[in-house]
């Protein structure tokens, strides 16, 4: 399974490398991609996982989904 986020409030290769960290936690995840650029995150992931779980863990990164 595959969810691309959208994703307001990063600003620089730090933020990417922390919200991909943050997003790496979540349980069933198997790869994570985000992108500047794009302001994206992708989310690869075994098991259906609610998007307010990943709203959640976004906002607990300091971000936000959008």
């Amino acid at each position: 399974m595959k969810t691309t986020l959208n994703i307001e409030g990063m600003t620089c290769n730090h933020c990417v490398e922390h919200l991909t960290q943050a997003l790496k936690h979540v349980n069933s995840v198997t790869k994570v991609k985000v992108s500047l650029k794009e302001k994206t995150a992708t989310v690869d992931h075994k098991e259906n996982i609610a998007l307010s779980t990943f709203k959640e863990v976004v906002a607990e990164a300091g971000y936000e989904v959008v």
